[in-house]
């Protein structure tokens, strides 16, 4: 049949009652080429009643009654039959058809109109003639509205799941071989161009969000898969490359790198690369994400070489032939594909995604062998070279264009393409857990089937191989940003997919053999003995080996552990014999561009691979040397250097058992290289730092702590060395931490002590202090201390600095070298008249206080540093006040004898103090008045006051403070209202 109707029922639920929907369906070459539901569903997919009809008539073809076409019918009828028809079925529509049927009805009649121009008249029931198009319903609008409507939420609310999931579904159509597939790209496409974000980005200059970038990606991936179609007629290749170019062409079109021009060879390009890399950026054709599709269009299936390879797993060569060298096939016999790499494996991804499985195998096995051989050709080279290229210690040979991180991700394609000819398809596998992971593929090994006679492999251990080729590859660091992370971001995937491989005997040996070879690789390998300066690092990779060989093989996992440490980048400028390569050299010093956009990445994930090794070699201390011996050769990070430290005392001391000394040892060790490297830089971690080595040296034991006291100085600043690691060495905790004898703790105590008189020497500002307490137990140490604190007080120390340890003094009881201390700390001293909250003050009060304490003498000996220090007039009034009010000397100092009385202001030394008093509260009030305002008018009398009542204390004070009225009336009558407040308080 060509059109199918019915009607569909949906049964009643608790909310909605039971409907029914109307449904057609025209069919046309075993295609649905469209429909219609009364449900009126926009979507995509076809709604639920139209599915629903389709597999009524599938699964049940006999209860659906077949007619003939509706025109063949109506042809067997007379004039009577068709009258009563047409009347039966305006009736039983009229509100529908009765005004088409009059509209019709009307043409009939008029003998000109355009109906009576045709022959016959159109039948729905009937099928479309053999030239028509046929290909299965897809509603435009459709698609087009849902993609406008993901791309405006901008990779919000999950709309970059559901864009992945439409791709997701092209893929699909592609495999079923639907001719939508194509169809349904390009509208994707056009709404991705048409997306408004795109011209604003490119006003802005800023790059394209990740989330967007990685859309793009897939996009212009799928295009390359549609125009590699084996089977794709001419015209419609023609066709997609006109739309690519058009789109290409378009201003807004992202780039394939990001934002930067790119170098990489053209897809059809053979494998060599010569020298015409160099040339500068702005000649660089602009290379857009359709590109790849573009040069896409130019390959073509006819090579019949390839022809047998992808048609059958037999052809070999000739056994005859095997012996000169061939670039078809192997030694072995087996066929070759010498193509540009990620060239040949787009042909793989293209014929696994148009439904050809076995063929995508067969051209897989063929890369591989390519591969091999060029690993095997690349050794033999390397062996000529080898003396040459490591006394030069560097080398020029590098892939400049990586597998990893390519836009046709090679690798990832032909690991998929091998991994899924051997997946264990359980019964449940399309059962997705609680969780929401789908459960880890199962794999099993399915023998490679070839001519050759070498029947012992796998395509799941060549999975293991083709990934680890290519992670290995030796290969430059792209440029830009977004080729950088993706660079990181393809090796994460690959890796994660690896993790997935259950590693049995067979897969072992696949991986062994591989990372000797990769050892062995030189230049060729990123895990050789010489590598390019701006070479991809391989920490990451290195790591996976790692784990996955330790249990098999623990030298080999740690040799290629320690040879990845390396990040020569960061090592050295680039050797003079480096010219190939211009634009891409990087100052030792980070210029303010750096090129390597991910370094910090990378340098965490060089990190990582050393902790992971410190981990495993726990207790075997000659593996510890050699980590540790790579670790300080290669990390130049000292934040970095730290966290390994860290870790590795985090492992050596488990809480529920005895601590690991060799480990132990390496944390210390690493720890005092951070110590080292941070000690003349600035770090805002640094006093974390020192705390934890103090920690970590007690851990280990007293001869560590002996060792950084003695050291100190290369290791700390005088400051830290003082008040944060003797201070802790010496605190009740760490004794009872180590449980010490008296000797060990006396030998603590004197290495301790020696520290705080050399960083008092080195510093006195900021150790005096800690030296004098961490002294204070020897005599001799004390004293010694003392003397470096008033050696230094009049040239290096402050006066806060000085009257800190002078009230220590008093507080160890030691009353007159306070005294001694403070009078140095108020010849550093200055206070204005208007300082009248100078946080000095509370000393200065101090210092006279405890002279007064000490008796006459001392009284005596202050005050005149005090009048020249002191200009404030209401801390003068103060300090006078207080030594009035009791006798001085009561402190009581052996051997001296006090009269107990109260002294007079009128005898020295009290009386300069109350001149001075006089005179600061006479300079201040002329300061006040110069600009005062009436708001404060009120204030100045209180001032006045308080004058006053320091006047009075001298014997004519009365009198002076009458003139000294008398005379501001004088000077300042301009300011009437204010001296008409000074008479009505003073007379």
């Amino acid at each position: 049949g060509f059109h199918l109707s019915g009607t569909v029922t949906e049964p009643a639920t608790a909310t909605e009652p039971e409907m029914t929907y109307k449904v057609a369906i025209s069919f046309d070459r075993c295609k649905i080429t469209s429909v219609t539901c009364g449900c009126g569903n926009k979507d995509i997919f076809y709604c639920a009643h139209v599915v629903a009809l389709s597999l009524y008539r599938i699964r049940k073809p006999d209860q659906v009654k077949l007619r003939l076409p509706i025109s063949e019918t109506l042809f067997q009828m007379n004039r009577d039959q068709l009258q009563k028809f047409v009347q039966y079925l305006i009736t039983a529509h009229h509100t529908e058809v009765l005004p088409t049927a009059q509209k019709l009805a009307d043409e009939i009649l008029s003998s000109n109109s355009e109906i009576n121009q045709v022959h016959g008249a159109p039948d729905p029931t009937a099928g479309a003639s053999i030239d028509d198009e046929n290909c299965w319903h897809l509603d435009e609008e459709q698609v087009r509205e849902q993609v406008k409507l993901f791309l405006s939420q901008g990779g919000y609310y999950g709309s970059g799941k559901q864009l992945n999931s439409m791709f997701a579904k092209v893929r699909e159509m592609l495999r079923m071989r639907d001719s939508n597939g194509a169809r349904m790209l390009t509208l994707i496409t056009e709404q991705f161009m048409a997306d408004p974000r795109l011209s604003l980005w490119r006003q802005q200059g800023t790059g394209i969000t990740e989330k967007c970038r990685q859309l793009w990606d897939e996009l212009g991936a799928l295009w390359v898969c549609v125009v590699l179609n084996p089977h794709c007629k001419l015209e419609e290749k023609s066709c997609w490359l006109r739309q690519l170019r058009k789109w290409g062409e378009m201003d807004v079109c992202p780039l394939e790198d990001g934002n930067y021009g790119n170098e990489l060879p053209n897809i059809t390009n053979a494998l060599t690369q010569s020298s015409g890399h160099s040339q500068d950026s702005l000649a660089r054709p602009r290379r857009t994400v359709f590109t790849r599709a573009i040069e896409g269009c130019d390959l073509h299936w006819q090579d019949s070489h390839l022809q047998r390879i992808i048609s059958s797993d037999f052809y070999v060569s000739p056994s005859y032939q095997r012996e000169g060298e061939s670039l078809l096939f192997n030694s072995q016999g087996q066929p070759l594909w010498l193509e540009h790499v990620p060239t040949a494996c787009a042909r793989v991804d293209a014929l696994r995604s148009h439904g050809y499985p076995r063929e995508a195998l067969r051209l897989t096995v063929a890369i591989i062998n390519t591969l091999r051989l060029q690993q095997q050709r690349q050794l033999e080279i390397y062996k000529h070279q080898k003396k040459e290229l490591l006394q030069r210690g560097a080398t020029t040979i590098t892939n400049l264009e990586g597998w990893v991180g390519h836009p046709l991700n090679p690798i990832g394609c032909l690991f998929l393409t091998l991994t899924e000819a051997c997946r264990l398809e359980e019964e449940n596998c399309l059962e997705i857990s609680d969780a929401g992971d789908s459960k880890p593929p199962v794999y099993h090994h399915v023998p490679v089937v070839t001519g050759s006679q070498d029947g012992d492999e796998s395509y799941l251990s060549l999975a293991l191989e083709v990934a680890l080729m290519g992670m290995g590859q030796q290969r430059v660091m792209p440029e830009g940003l977004y080729a950088q992370d993706k660079v990181c971001r393809n090796e994460e995937q690959i890796i994660a997919r690896l993790q997935d491989l259950e590693l049995d005997a067979v897969l072992v040996q696949t991986l062994r053999k591989q990372c000797i070879l990769l050892l062995e690789g030189g230049p060729f390998s990123g895990l050789g003995e010489v590598i390019h300066r701006e070479s991809v690092p391989m920490h990451t990779f290195a790591k996976y080996l790692f784990s996955a060989l330790l249990p098999h093989d623990a030298d080999l996992a740690y040799k290629l552990a320690l040879r990845a440490m390396r990040l020569p980048v960061l090592e050295t400028t680039a050797p003079s014999g480096d010219v190939t390569h211009p634009h891409h050299l990087v100052s030792v010093v980070p210029s303010r561009y750096p090129r390597w956009f991910t370094l910090g990445h990378l340098e965490s994930q060089q990190c990582e691979l050393a902790s992971t090794m410190l981990t495993a070699a726990k207790g075997d201390m000659l593996r510890l040397r050699t980590v540790l011996e790579a670790i300080q050769k290669n990390i130049h990070s000292s934040s970095l250097i730290f966290k390994l430290a860290q870790d590795a005392f985090k492992i050596a001391t488990p809480a529920d058992s005895n601590s690991d000394t060799t480990l132990l040892n390496v944390a210390l060790e690493l720890g005092l290289q951070v110590m080292r490297m941070t000690l003349s830089t600035l770090n805002w971690r640094r006093r974390e730092m020192v705390r934890w080595l103090v920690t970590c040296a007690t851990e280990v034991g007293v001869r560590a702590l002996v060792s950084i006291l003695q050291s100190w100085y290369s290791l700390f600043t005088p400051t830290e060395a003082t008040s944060i690691v003797a201070a802790t060495v010496m605190s009740h905790n760490t004794i009872l931490r180590l449980s010490l004898d008296y000797p060990q703790r006396e030998e603590l105590a004197s290495c301790a002590r020696t520290l705080a008189l050399q960083c008092a020497m080195k510093d006195p500002q900021n150790c005096a202090l800690s030296a004098l307490t961490l002294c204070e137990k020897d005599h001799i140490a004390f004293e010694t201390a003392y003397q470096i604190v008033i050696d230094a007080a009049s040239t290096g120390m402050t006066y806060t600095q000085l009257f800190t340890i002078a009230r220590y003094m008093e507080h160890r009881g030691y009353p007159l070298r306070a005294f001694k201390l403070a009078s140095l700390a108020m010849t550093h001293l200055n206070l204005a008249y208007n300082q009248d909250t100078h946080p000095a003050i509370n000393d200065v009060l101090w210092a006279c206080a405890l002279s007064h304490s000490l008796g006459k003498n001392e009284l005596a000996a202050i005050i005149p540093l005090v009048v020249k220090s002191v200009h404030c007039a209401t801390v003068l009034s103060d300090i006078l006040r207080r030594c009035t009010m009791t006798a001085p000397g009561l402190a009581g100092i052996p051997g001296r004898r006090n009269s107990g009385k109260l002294m007079s202001t009128d005898k020295a030394p009290l009386r300069q103090l109350l001149d001075a008093t006089i005179s600061a509260y006479i300079n201040t009030t002329h300061s006040r008045l110069t600009h005062i305002s009436p708001r404060h008018y009120g204030e100045f009398i209180e001032f006045l006051s308080k004058a006053r009542e320091t006047f009075l204390l001298a014997q004519d004070g009365h009198i002076q403070f009458a003139q000294f009225i008398d005379n501001l009336k004088q000077i300042y009558k301009g300011k009437k209202k204010l001296m008409l407040l000074v008479r009505e308080r003073f007379g």
